[in-house]
């Protein structure tokens, strides 16, 4: 498959990489020349331009790429690169910041196919959107990482709190909530969680068990 990422940064290089390996094609679109020189030294071919300009995407060869990754901090940027790629039948997948309202998150997420938040998500996650499959495909993360989906209890100290304020072990993150009788989806950092809910939550292997005791019921 090819893809085009849109923002050499952290996340985007991170998951050029995981997609490269994979096998797939990727070209990366920046303005930035220095994270192009990057780019290029690790074997992508770029194209340096906004992602907003149509022409830059064209460059970058959008008519033929099955999905676009849009990276950069600027949501604007963002939107209107998903928004080209939507023009010429890509998947489309945009970041937004995790500090965004739950209204802006409705205003974009008609629009576009998936809407991840790089923070809480990581690479994996985003290569995963790009790709169209489920949240359960995380087996490229890392050894030493784990995948564990854990429904909240009754008498939870969990219950009522809002995603952003749970008080997780360093590194761990929400991968995706549902709530009793929902499918799981990306979470928003507002949700408040009650009793039933099903979160998914990637973790260092030894600080499961913390997040259980964050989770789980009360004793």
């Amino acid at each position: 498959m090819k893809f085009i990422i849109v923002g050499y940064g952290r996340v985007g290089a991170r998951t050029a990489r995981i997609l490269s390996e994979e096998g797939h094609d990727v070209v990366i679109l920046d303005n930035d020349q220095k994270r192009l020189e990057r780019a290029d030294g690790e074997g992508f071919d770029g194209v340096q331009g906004d992602g907003a300009d149509e022409d830059a995407l064209l460059e970058a060869g959008i008519e033929t790429a099955d999905a676009i990754g849009a990276m950069t901090p600027d949501l604007n940027v963002n939107f209107a690169a998903c928004m080209v790629g939507k023009h010429y039948g890509c998947r489309t997948v945009l970041r937004i910041d995790e500090d965004y309202r739950e209204d802006i998150y409705e205003k974009y997420a008609a629009d576009v196919d998936e809407i991840i938040y790089p923070e809480r998500l990581g690479a994996a996650g985003a290569k995963t959107a790009l790709l169209g499959g489920d949240f359960n495909v995380v087996a490229d993360l890392a050894q030493n990482l784990q995948l564990t989906v854990l429904e909240v209890g009754e008498g939870s100290p969990a219950v009522g709190k809002r995603l952003s304020e749970l008080e997780l072990p360093e590194g761990s993150r929400i991968y995706a909530h549902g709530r009793k009788t929902e499918s799981l989806t990306i979470p928003l950092p507002g949700t408040a969680l009650a009793a039933g809910d099903e979160v998914a939550v990637i973790t260092e292997t030894d600080a499961v068990e913390q997040v259980r005791a964050t989770l789980l019921t009360e004793v």
